[in-house]
C-alpha cells in the first residue's frame, strides 16, 4: 500500500489550509477492538475453503449467527459494515445444499449487490469440490437463460430481487414448469439489508412476502429466514414485520466481535457566507484558488502517483482550536458540495483511497467531473484520471471494473450514491467523506463502516449542509455518536396498497378465508370490496369458499417502488423526445404551465399541461431563471385513531393520531430572474390544474389558546400566530428521520391558525403517501422529545429572521413565505409559569 501521513498529521494540515476557518466543530476518535474468535465445526471442505482466503476462525457473532440458522431458527444480523455478516448465510446455504438437498432463495435490494454476491457464494461453490449450482435471475437477465435456469439448471442458490419475488417467482411458484422446484425444496430465505425495506416501499415488500409465504404453506415449504441488517433501533420487529413471522422466532445477533482500527471523525461546517470572502462562483472559486495553491510539494520520491510530503513547516502537536459546539452559528453557509470537493482532492493527493457519499446520481456525476478539473489544475493528471463516480444506474461491466479497482487500489477515489452503502465487496478504503448528513445515524454509521482496513486507522469527515438536521447534528455531534439508533417503519395494513396485492395473491393461488391469517385484520374487509368492484369472483367449489381473479398479471399493475396514481409524460415540444416521467402530484408542482424545468443540465419551460392524456410538453430555453410552486393545502381529519396530550412546559398541548383526507393544488408561482433574485413575482396560473388528492395518516397537536395569547402580545402584526406556527411546523418535520428511518421528503404538513375540526392553532404532520407507511404512527408516542429537540433546533441557531439551517424549507409549498422565527421560539419555549405571572 502507498505510504501516507498518518491521520493526526493529516487533521492538523486540513487545519493550515488556505481555505480553513474554523469549519471542524468536532473531532473524536472512536477506539477499535481486537477481534474475539471462536471455533465452528464445519464440512472440511468448507474449512479448507476459509483457509484458501486467510479464515482461520470465525468472529464470535458469525458463530452465533450460524448456529442459530442450524437450531432452525430465524435470525437476524445487525452487525456494522465490513463485519462479515455474508458468511452467516454463506456457510449455511452451502451446508443446506451438501448435506440436505435444500435451496436457498436470496433476495436483496438492488442487481449490482445481487452480481457481488452471486460471485461470492460461486466462487466457494467451485471450491468445495461439491456439484452446487448458483443461479440468478434480475431484470437484465435474458428470457433464454430465465428458462435454463428455471427448466435445466434448477441451481441450489438463487439469487434475486424483490421485484422478480414479485413479479416473477411467487406468481408462478405453483408451476410445474416455472418455480415449483424451488419451493418444493427451500430451506432458506435470505434477506440481504432487510433495513433497505422500509417506508412506502418496505410496506410493499412486507405484502410480498405474506404471498410468499402463503406460497410456502401450500407447498408444504418451512424455510428458516435470515435477515441481515445495518445497525437499527428495532432489527427484531422490524425483520418480523416484513417476514410476517413472530418476534419470539428470531434470534438477534447484534454484538460485532471483528477487528477494527481507530475512527477519527471530524464534523466539518462550511462557513457562513456573510464570513465568506469569495466570489460566490463555487467552480472557479475552487479552480482559481487550488490551482495555485501553496500545496504543490514534490511528491515522495520519483513516484508521481505518491502522496504529497508532509509539511514540515505546520507543528501538529499545536493544533488550532476547535469551536465549542454552542458558538456554531446559523445563517446560509457556503455549499458544502464545494467543500467537500476541496477535501476529496486534498485527501486524495495526500495519498488516501477516498470515497465521498453524495445524495444524487447527478450529483455523483458532476462533483466526480470537479474533482477531476481541479487535480489537474494542480498538474495532478495521474491522479485525476483514478476518479469516478459510482450508482446504481451503471451498467454492468463498467460498474464490475470500478469495483475490481476499488479492491486492487487503481481507482484512489470515487464519489457515490447510497449504492456504495451496500454490502458490495470494493475492499476497504482510507476515508470516507459524507457531503452533507445522510439523514439518520443508521446510514451515517454504514457509509462510515467502508473506510478501515484491518486495524489501521480510518478518517470520517461529515461535511453540513444548510439542512436543519445537519445543523443540529454540527451544534450537538453528542446526539450523533451516542443516541439512539432510529428504527425502521413499514405498515403492512396500508389500505391503499392492500387490494392490489390481494388480487396479485388470488392470481398466485386461490384465496380463501383462513388467509387472514397472512393479509391480517383487514383481509374480511378488502374481499368484500374487491368483491362488489368486481376485482375478485366466488370460484365453484362445494367443500370450500375460494376466490379468484379474472385480471391478467395483476402484480404488473401493481408498482411495489412507485407510488399508485396518474404518471405523466414529459415531452420536448420540439423534437417529440421523452424527457422523463412525473407522478402526477411531483409534476403538479415541478412541471405546472409556466414552470422552468431542469434536466441533465438544459433548462425547459413547460408551455402545455394535458391531464386528461397524461402529458406535458415543454421547450428548452436558455435562462438563468427559475420557479417556485405556491401550493394551497386543506387537511380534513376523517377518523381518530388514537388520542393523547403533550405536556409541553407545563401546558397540555393535545395530541391525535388520525387518518386525514389531503388535498394540494397550484394556482400561482413564483418566478425568479436569477438565483440571487430575492424579490420574486408572484404569476397565476391561468387554468390551474386538478387537485391532487389522497388519505394518509397524519398527526395532529392542537395548541391552547393561551399560548396564542402569549405570541400575539409579541406580535407586530396580524399574521404572527399563523407565522410562529408554520416556522415550528417546518422544524418539527426537518428533525423526523431523528425518530424514524425516513428522509424529510417522505413527510408533509400544514399549519393552521383555525381549524373547523380542532380547537386552537394546528399543526398538521402526515405521511407523504396514500395510505400512510407507519411513520406518523411510531412518532405519536415520541412527540414530546420531537418538540424538546425541535425547541434546541430554533433557539440555538444564532440567525435574526430564521434561514436554512432552521426553519426554512425546501419543500414548503410557500417558497418559505409566512414565517417568523422569533415568534416561533415563543411558541416553543412559553410556559405555565409565564402565563401564571402575566
Amino acid at each position: 500500500m502507498t505510504e501516507r501521513p498518518s491521520i493526526p498529521e493529516t487533521v492538523s494540515w486540513l487545519q493550515d489550509r488556505d481555505y480553513y476557518n474554523g469549519q471542524i466543530t468536532d473531532h473524536r476518535t472512536l477506539s477499535g477492538q481486537s477481534a474475539s474468535t471462536s471455533s465452528l465445526d464445519m464440512l472440511p471442505a468448507v474449512n479448507a475453503a476459509l483457509d484458501r482466503r486467510g479464515i482461520d476462525q470465525l468472529y464470535d457473532h458469525q458463530v452465533q449467527a450460524i448456529k442459530a440458522v442450524r437450531d432452525g431458527e430465524n435470525t437476524v444480523v445487525a452487525t456494522p459494515t465490513a463485519s462479515g455478516k455474508s458468511l452467516t448465510y454463506l456457510i449455511p446455504a452451502l451446508e443446506r445444499a451438501v448435506e440436505q438437498n435444500e435451496k436457498t432463495l436470496y433476495i436483496a435490494p438492488y442487481r449490482a449487490l445481487i452480481n457481488d454476491q452471486a460471485k461470492t457464494f460461486q466462487d466457494y461453490a467451485d471450491d468445495l469440490g461439491y456439484d452446487i449450482d448458483v443461479g440468478v435471475q434480475t431484470g437484465q437477465t435474458k428470457e433464454a437463460e430465465k428458462e435454463q435456469l428455471k427448466r435445466e439448471k434448477q441451481p441450489d442458490i438463487v439469487l434475486t430481487t424483490i421485484d422478480q419475488i414479485h413479479l416473477s417467482v411467487v406468481p408462478y411458484g405453483n408451476s410445474s414448469r416455472n418455480w415449483e422446484w424451488l419451493f418444493r425444496q427451500l430451506g432458506t430465505i435470505i434477506i440481504d439489508e432487510v433495513h433497505m425495506n422500509r417506508g412506502h416501499f418496505g410496506s410493499h415488500i412486507s405484502l410480498v412476502f405474506r404471498r410468499l409465504n402463503r406460497l410456502c404453506e401450500r407447498l408444504n415449504a418451512d424455510p428458516s429466514y435470515i435477515c441481515c441488517s445495518a445497525t437499527i433501533g428495532n432489527p427484531v420487529e422490524h425483520a418480523s414485520t416484513i417476514t410476517d413471522q413472530p418476534s419470539e422466532s428470531f434470534t438477534l445477533i447484534d454484538e460485532d466481535a471483528s477487528l477494527t482500527g481507530d475512527e477519527h471523525w471530524l464534523l466539518w461546517n462550511p462557513p457562513l457566507k456573510s464570513e465568506d470572502t469569495s466570489d460566490g462562483d463555487q467552480s472557479s472559486e475552487i479552480e482559481s484558488q487550488e490551482s495555485n495553491s501553496a500545496d504543490q510539494r514534490a511528491p515522495v520520491g520519483n513516484n508521481p502517483g505518491a502522496p504529497v510530503a508532509p509539511d514540515t513547516d505546520n507543528d501538529s502537536s499545536q493544533p488550532r482550536a476547535i469551536p465549542h459546539r454552542d458558538t456554531v452559528q446559523g445563517g446560509e453557509r457556503r455549499s458544502h458540495h464545494q467543500e467537500s470537493v476541496r477535501l476529496f482532492a486534498d485527501l486524495v493527493q495526500r495519498g488516501y483511497q477516498t470515497i465521498v457519499f453524495t445524495r444524487s446520481r447527478q450529483g455523483a456525476a458532476q462533483y466526480a467531473e470537479r474533482s477531476d478539473r481541479l487535480l489537474r489544475g494542480r498538474n495532478r493528471d495521474d491522479l485525476a484520471e483514478r476518479i469516478h463516480a459510482y450508482h446504481g444506474a451503471l451498467d454492468n461491466d463498467p460498474r464490475i471494473e470500478l469495483e475490481e479497482a476499488l479492491r486492487n487500489g487503481d481507482a484512489r477515489g470515487v464519489w457515490s450514491t447510497e449504492a456504495m452503502e451496500l454490502g458490495i465487496d470494493i475492499g476497504t478504503l482510507d476515508v470516507v467523506i459524507l457531503d452533507g448528513y445522510p439523514g439518520t445515524r443508521m446510514s451515517t454509521f454504514q457509509r462510515a463502516g467502508r473506510a478501515g482496513r484491518g486495524d489501521d486507522d480510518s478518517l470520517i469527515i461529515l461535511v453540513g449542509g444548510d439542512d436543519p438536521l445537519d445543523q443540529y447534528v454540527m451544534r450537538d455531534p453528542d446526539q450523533l455518536f451516542d443516541g439512539d439508533v432510529e428504527a425502521a417503519i413499514v405498515n403492512p395494513e396500508n389500505e391503499a396498497i392492500l387490494p392490489d396485492h390481494v388480487v396479485s395473491a388470488a392470481d398466485d393461488w386461490w384465496l380463501e378465508p383462513d388467509d387472514k391469517k397472512h393479509f391480517g385484520e383487514l383481509f374480511p374487509s378488502v374481499i368484500r370490496q374487491l368483491k362488489e368492484n368486481g376485482r375478485i369472483q366466488s370460484v365453484d367449489e362445494r367443500e370450500r369458499i375460494l376466490w379468484g381473479t379474472n385480471e391478467d398479471d395483476p402484480q404488473l399493475n401493481t408498482d411495489i417502488r412507485g407510488i399508485k396514481g396518474q404518471q405523466i409524460t414529459l415531452q420536448d415540444r420540439l423534437n417529440d423526445d421523452t424527457i422523463g416521467e412525473l407522478q402526477y402530484q411531483s409534476a403538479m408542482r415541478d412541471a405546472h404551465p409556466g414552470a422552468l424545468y431542469t434536466h441533465q443540465k438544459r433548462t425547459y419551460k413547460v408551455t402545455d399541461f394535458d391531464v386528461q392524456n397524461g402529458e406535458a410538453r415543454l421547450e428548452s430555453e436558455q435562462t438563468q431563471a427559475y420557479t417556485e410552486a405556491i401550493t394551497d393545502k386543506e387537511i380534513l381529519i376523517k377518523d381518530s385513531i388514537k388520542r393523547g396530550t403533550v405536556n409541553w412546559n407545563g401546558i397540555d398541548v393535545k395530541k391525535t393520531l388520525a387518518k386525514v383526507a389531503v388535498t394540494e393544488q397550484v394556482e400561482s408561482y413564483l418566478y425568479h430572474d436569477n438565483l440571487k433574485d430575492d424579490n420574486p413575482v408572484e404569476r397565476p396560473i391561468d387554468e390551474p390544474l386538478p387537485p391532487a388528492e389522497y388519505t394518509t395518516t397524519g398527526l395532529v397537536l392542537e395548541f391552547p389558546n393561551r399560548l396564542e395569547a402569549a405570541v400575539r402580545k409579541k406580535a407586530t402584526d396580524a399574521e404572527g400566530w399563523g407565522n410562529a406556527l408554520h416556522a415550528a411546523e417546518h422544524a418539527m418535520i426537518s428533525l423526523f428521520p431523528r425518530e424514524v428511518l425516513c428522509d424529510r421528503a417522505d413527510i408533509g404538513g400544514l399549519s393552521i391558525e383555525r381549524h373547523s375540526q380542532t380547537t386552537g392553532g394546528t399543526i398538521f404532520i402526515h405521511d407523504g403517501f396514500e395510505g400512510g407507511a407507519g411513520y406518523c404512527r411510531a412518532a405519536f408516542e415520541s412527540l414530546h422529545s420531537l418538540l424538546e429537540e425541535t425547541r434546541s433546533l430554533v433557539t440555538q441557531c444564532n440567525c435574526e429572521e430564521g434561514c436554512p439551517s432552521c426553519i426554512h424549507s425546501p419543500h414548503c409549498g410557500n417558497a418559505n413565505r409566512h414565517l417568523n422565527k422569533q415568534l416561533g421560539e415563543v411558541l416553543l419555549t412559553a410556559s405555565r409559569a409565564e402565563f401564571q405571572a402575566q
